[in-house]
């Protein structure tokens, strides 16, 4: 006969309020995500405050403090394979890194109220919605700073624009140049191909690069028969 434990009202009321911290703190997050039409929202950011601290909570209602360490260990990971979820590639751009990292955040959340830290899973929903929403500006402002070349490292690129029947004639220039002052090329890509025109552009591997090294030899390049135009961009890595 399966018998179950007595019902301690103290106990329930206990786990009531915990679990209801970490869904009011968990939806705040989520509310600021949804407003923002991320892949995770309100419900999701919910879900997992209220995960952790229904886990965490039980850990301890099981075995005591000892539970708590091992089931926080678990949901610090698990909530790793549920973040990469979210995280997608598009070419060079990397999408969905913030919000994996405030999914990682509502966890900690939860795992604070499930372990009866009230005010303090308070504190930490302070921070992660502080964090997503007042550095927003400072963000953003430094993303519209133009880069720097030669303060960072970032990804070069070498154009050239040439006729089809120099294209191979082009490529062994770019190897030429490029390498011949010491800054290797990654790959040679074609960003296009038509009849009377070719572009192509050489990546360098990604360091730090000389503005006045570009511009020098993409004007050697430039002055090649064959040879419509050179130029030289940067961007960031990724």
């Amino acid at each position: 006969m399966l018998l179950l434990p007595a019902f301690d009202l103290n106990n329930f009321l206990t786990t009531a309020v915990c679990l209801l911290t970490a869904f009011v703190l968990g939806g705040l997050i989520g509310v600021e995500r949804q407003i923002r039409q991320r892949n995770a929202g309100l419900r999701t950011m919910v879900l997992v405050s209220v995960g952790a601290a229904a886990f965490v909570h039980l850990g301890e209602r099981l075995l005591g403090a000892e539970g708590e360490t091992r089931i926080i260990a678990y949901v610090v990971s698990g909530i790793g394979f549920l973040g990469a979820g979210v995280i997608m590639k598009e070419g060079v751009q990397v999408r969905g890194l913030n919000t994996a990292a405030t999914l990682w955040s509502s966890a900690a959340v939860g795992a604070f109220a499930g372990s009866g830290l009230l005010a303090e899973s308070a504190v930490v929903a302070a921070f992660v919605l502080a964090g997503n929403t007042l550095l927003r500006p400072l963000v953003d402002n430094i993303n519209r700073r133009p880069i720097a070349p030669g303060e960072t490292e970032a990804m070069y690129r070498v154009h050239v624009v040439c006729t089809p029947s120099e294209v191979s004639n082009a490529r062994d220039l770019l190897h030429e140049e490029l390498e011949g002052r010491n800054y290797p090329i990654l790959d040679i890509e074609t960003l296009s191909d038509g009849d009377d025109m070719v572009e192509l552009a050489a990546v360098l591997v990604p360091t730090t690069a000389n503005p006045a090294d570009l511009d020098a030899i993409t004007a050697h390049i430039a002055r090649h028969a064959g040879i419509q135009s050179a130029t030289w961009t940067v961007s960031t890595t990724s």
